[in-house]
């Protein structure tokens, strides 16, 4: 299998998960969440070491349900050996206006310091000095 074969190269996996609930997934980027859950999974049953990054949208995916459902999740992966949470910020929106297209989250402001301190708790986000969780 070529992904083995790529792993086989690979000291470390980034997953972005953006969202965890499917639906809300499909909302957010168009398409289902469920290749990302099944290869998170299997990395665990390989033991790759894993980063997990989730990007913190205001109204998106800052709601308590769903950062307790990724918890829950995570906890349930032998591999992660940290969280990222990654503020979400606007950067990025001057590419799409170039090219003329729409950018779906342009009402949309950065998280506040309350709503990725709560997402860090709720994710338990807590590191040795060596980045481990």
């Amino acid at each position: 299998m070529k992904l083995q074969k790529l792993l086989s190269y690979t000291d470390l996996i980034l997953l972005d998960i953006k969202h965890i609930d499917e639906s809300a997934h499909k909302v957010l980027t168009g398409s289902s969440n469920q290749s990302i859950i099944l290869f998170a999974n299997y990395l665990s049953e390989i033991g790759q070491p894993t980063w997990i990054r989730h990007v913190l949208i205001p109204g998106k995916t800052t709601q308590v349900e769903y950062l307790k459902q990724l918890s829950e999740f995570v906890n349930t992966l032998d591999n992660v050996e940290k969280i990222e949470i990654l503020p979400y910020h606007t950067m990025g929106k001057y590419k799409w206006e170039d090219l003329g297209i729409d950018y779906p989250l342009k009402d949309i402001s950065s998280p506040t310091e309350e709503q990725i301190a709560r997402a860090e708790t709720i994710l338990k986000i807590t590191q040795d000095s060596n980045g481990k969780r």
